[in-house]
């Protein structure tokens, strides 16, 4: 790669990074699983970084993220040391502040592919059909994922409207 190339990536890298990390860190729920998979997915960026440099790069490391996060996931599951974490019975509903710790926690217990999609469509703003692209799969199933995954929010909330909360969360 040229000077030039190496320049756009590392602008590229530069300007997104920070949004990267927090995309991979709600896709695992893990700080230093996060930066791991960022540098997956931008060592994975530079070695295409001829072909995605012409197109928006930034829909294809989401999806390097996502996909190395549910391949990550589904091998310490074969391997049975996926930590478990379980919402309280009752939330604390004193404060946003427990309502986030709630969700945070929900949101790391939901299998990977419906975690992907909140993140993508709720955090990341993505529409349906933006997030269907960048997991590789229809726009039903990130109907239906992302249903199932605001009912389980929504039980560990108490049953208040998720999608607003989720959008603060990272506020």
């Amino acid at each position: 790669m040229s000077s030039t190339e190496d320049d756009g990536f590392a602008a590229f890298v530069a300007a997104r990074g920070t949004s990267l990390l927090r995309v991979a860190y709600l896709a695992c729920g893990d700080e230093g699983e996060a930066e791991d998979l960022l540098q997956t997915a931008l060592e994975r960026t530079y070695q295409n970084w001829d072909r995605v440099r012409y197109d928006d790069p930034e829909p294809y490391i989401r999806r390097v993220i996502v996909n190395t996060s549910i391949s990550r996931a589904r091998r310490r599951a074969i391997l049975r040391i996926i930590p478990m974490h379980t919402p309280p019975e009752l939330p604390v509903r004193e404060t946003d502040v427990d309502l986030r710790h709630v969700l945070m926690d929900t949101l790391r217990a939901l299998p990977p592919r419906q975690r992907a999609v909140v993140v993508l469509r709720y955090w990341e703003d993505l529409s349906e059909t933006q997030t269907a692209e960048v997991l590789g799969c229809s726009a039903g199933t990130v109907k239906s994922q992302a249903s199932k995954a605001l009912a389980k929010l929504r039980l560990a909330s108490g049953g208040e409207s998720v999608k607003g909360v989720i959008r603060n969360v990272h506020a």
